[in-house]
């Protein structure tokens, strides 16, 4: 499954509602505010450190972390493009946490 996240998780808690219930096998990706739960060193990092040691993949969007001016991530969130969230969505079931 394909999570997107798009609340920024200094704002809400769906980031960690969402890892709550990620399976073996599923994606997040982090998008629009969603992006700055990517951030090395901030006080929720922690939290995507322990998604990404226990296998699941993190992405971020591209276009929205130069937009938020974001270039500190986390060691092993991966980023991704509008191309490559074309191709989460054909390959997966996706899941909104809004």
């Amino acid at each position: 499954m394909l999570h997107t996240v798009n609340k920024s998780p200094f704002q809400n808690s769906t980031l960690e509602s969402c890892l709550r219930f990620i399976s073996d096998g599923d994606v997040i990706l982090l998008i629009e505010d969603g992006v700055y739960g990517a951030v090395a060193g901030s006080a929720k990092s922690a939290i995507v450190e322990g998604a990404i040691k226990s296998g699941t993949e993190v992405y971020a969007l591209s276009s929205d972390l130069k937009a938020r001016a974001i270039t500190n991530l986390i060691d092993g969130v991966q980023i991704t493009d509008y191309a490559g969230f074309v191709d989460f969505v054909e390959k997966h079931k996706t899941h909104s946490w809004l």
